[in-house]
């Protein structure tokens, strides 16, 4: 059994990408932007960047627990999603409200996926 532990892009509080057994955990993605769909696209931008840095690709998610400052911005975050997720192989999802690290952002991402 493997039981080596890899991590990306690290810092001291935490990093960008940790590998074990086969599967990906990211840290929660944000975005800059004036809104939901811009830090929304940015954020997912960075997702992409991250897995393709661990030797994934959004066809291999697993599952992403999305949260919002606000949940009226749901559709408009969906809108973005459903243009970027990989149709084929969409992963299980939650989606809920939430009060972010900062006021400015509207919405994060938390993504675990497969090698």
């Amino acid at each position: 059994m493997n039981t080596e532990i890899k991590r990306l892009e690290s810092g001291a509080r935490m990093s960008g990408a940790v590998i074990h057994g086969g599967v990906v955990h990211l840290a929660g993605q944000v975005g800059q932007g004036d809104d939901v769909t811009a830090q929304s696209r940015a954020a997912l931008a960075e997702v992409d960047r991250l897995l393709a840095l661990a030797g994934s690709n959004k066809s291999r998610i697993l599952s992403t627990t999305v949260w919002l400052a606000d949940i009226a911005d749901f559709a408009a975050m969906n809108a973005v999603w459903d243009a970027w997720i990989d149709p084929a192989n969409p992963p299980a999802r939650a989606t809920g409200e939430a009060k972010l690290a900062t006021p400015y952002y509207r919405v994060e991402f938390i993504v675990t996926a497969a090698l």
